[in-house]
């Protein structure tokens, strides 16, 4: 099948239009590459020292979260087939404050996984002796290390130049690879060493249910499942939308789920007695820095280790690649509904909005100096991404009572009763990330604010027609969110800093019972059918034009 509509297209002239030239393949494929990260090199082994064995059902807790959000986005993605279209749905439905808040939180997820996926190859590189000058001892980026990294960014950059259908086919030759390498690595250690005692010798859940739920947002486990919203927001470019994009968003979560469960069964079965004596938290063998590479050498299979190294450039390369694509068609919609300069709608000869990628390529050059090393990214860009798939489930329960006769070419059953589930699902996620990374997370939504509020309010001065509204009364509910999460996760358990003065199971009981409240709030407030009517006209103009 091809991976890109085959039909001759005239060139564009520089504009404002995107290419609907990407086919079902490469929808699917620009998901799954992106949740075949850096993720599946790094997971098993954090979630298994934090969680024992029990990381199995951390995993599927993560996969049962993570199914929840994308059969939300699943409806609403074939409904509105725009680019960007995550960054979008909150506009339609609440109008400028939650639309810029939202759109915001979708921005920083996708703009700073790119460079993650950057530390990720030259942390793994390091095991080649011309690397181990890139990065200090607390595999922080050197002097050297930066100026690879800016590199690596600049080619991600540059491939997105060259068009959508380069992009599609690059990314789904790398993705190819990914699928197929951690397939190989599942078989080899299964087939060479597995020990089913490991699950048990030192008790299936060691750390109890605690341990269990701190592995879904700080072991790098929902980090290893997001991604599957890449689709949606390629979505302005797809051949046949209405039909892939629920394909491509469901799939993607199926298969990337499967291969990280197998993942963590076949880790923990392969690993000699001795690495965890012990016990789980104390796990440690040569090479664990490089937990797979490292066990495959310890099993002696030495030519493994070599194809994981080589794969540790591949896989984040590709992820980095399509996050990188993303982030400027996140901008594209953003700018489209008003948030954003005009300037981000600019689209080059070859349909390529040339300004978003040049500020996606600043933004992950400035991201290498406060976050120098994977670790300390990675529970940031896992609760800003989490915040930004929780718009959806909001905006899903306006839509449904606001246009229950608008065209779905994919409607969710029982979809009153998924919808808020998942978004309980997205805050407890939120919640265990833990008070120290959510008051930083607290300060980058201020910074959000500052820039595109500050730019809302120019249009609004200069007298500018197509100025945003902000609409206050649909977006009232906002605040009591945000306070309201920072507050329980101030005074729960979960982090170094918080207060642990909420009780486990009772911190999650308030964070479902205020998940709820503003569920049914926001839905209550939502725009009536004619404003959303509106904004969706509003932004629609341009993508259907480049259908």
């Amino acid at each position: 099948m091809s991976l890109v509509d085959n039909r001759d297209t005239a060139p564009l002239s520089p504009s404002t239009s995107l290419r609907r030239s990407v086919g079902p393949v490469a929808l699917l494929w620009a998901s799954v590459g992106s949740i075949i990260g850096s993720g599946w090199l790094y997971g098993a082994k954090n979630a298994v020292v934090v969680a024992g064995p029990a990381a199995l059902i951390a995993w599927g807790i993560g996969t049962v979260a993570i199914a929840l959000l994308a059969l939300v986005h699943a409806e609403i993605g074939s409904m509105f087939p725009v680019a960007g279209g995550v960054a979008r749905y909150p506009h339609y439905a609440f109008g400028g404050l939650a639309g810029i808040s939202f759109g915001w939180f979708t921005w920083l997820a996708s703009a700073t996984t790119a460079p993650i996926e950057v530390e990720a190859m030259i942390g793994y590189a390091g095991h080649w002796k011309w690397a181990q000058g890139f990065l200090r001892s607390d595999e922080t980026l050197t002097a050297s290390g930066l100026v690879v990294a800016v590199i690596l960014m600049a080619v991600f950059v540059a491939v997105n130049f060259f068009g959508i259908r380069l992009l599609a086919h690059t990314n789904s030759t790398a993705t190819w690879w990914k699928v197929a390498i951690p397939l190989l690595t599942i078989f080899v250690l299964a087939a060479s060493h597995f020990d089913v005692g490991n699950f048990t010798s030192h008790g299936f859940a060691p750390y109890g249910a605690k341990g269990v739920l701190e592995a879904i947002s700080t072991s790098g486990i929902i980090f290893a499942l997001l991604g599957f919203e890449q689709a949606i927001q390629l979505a302005g470019e797809s051949s046949n939308p209405h039909r892939d994009i629920p394909r491509a968003t469901i799939g993607s979560v199926a298969i990337g789920a499967t291969i990280y469960l197998l993942l963590q069964v076949a880790f923990i079965g392969a690993l000699p007695g001795s690495t965890f004596a012990g016990g789980w938290a104390h796990l440690n063998f040569p090479g664990i820095s490089g937990p797979l590479a490292g066990l495959a050498t310890l099993l002696g299979l030495g030519w493994l280790a070599w194809v994981l190294y080589f794969d540790a450039i591949v896989s984040p390369g590709g992820t980095g690649l399509i996050y990188t694509t993303a982030s400027s068609r996140i901008s594209y919609g953003l700018s489209r509904n008003g948030y954003a300069p005009k300037l981000f709608e600019k689209t080059d000869s070859r349909g390529v909005p040339w300004f978003g990628l040049v500020i996606t390529f600043v933004t992950g050059v400035v991201c290498f100096l406060p976050f120098p090393s994977w670790q300390q990214l990675v529970s940031f860009i896992t609760s800003a991404s989490i915040l930004m798939y929780a718009g959806t489930p909001l905006a899903y329960g306006v839509l449904r009572d606001r246009l229950p006769d608008h065209v779905r070419p994919y409607r969710l059953r029982s979809g009153g009763i998924l919808a808020p589930a998942s978004f309980v699902v997205a805050n407890l996620i939120i919640y265990w990330s833990g008070w120290d990374t959510l008051w930083r997370l607290g300060l980058a939504i201020l910074l959000g604010y500052l820039l595109m509020g500050g730019y809302v309010a120019y249009t609004h001065l200069t007298g500018q027609p197509d100025a945003s509204r902000l609409d206050w009364k649909a977006g009232q509910w906002l605040p009591a969110y945000l306070i309201g999460m920072g507050l329980i996760s101030w005074q729960g358990g979960f982090g170094d800093t918080a207060r642990n003065n909420i009780p486990l199971g009772w911190d999650i009981l308030a964070v479902a019972v205020l998940s709820l409240v503003i569920y049914h709030w926001a839905r209550k407030t939502g725009l009536p059918a004619e404003d959303i009517e509106r904004n969706i006209q509003d932004v629609a103009v341009t993508d259907e034009g480049a259908a």
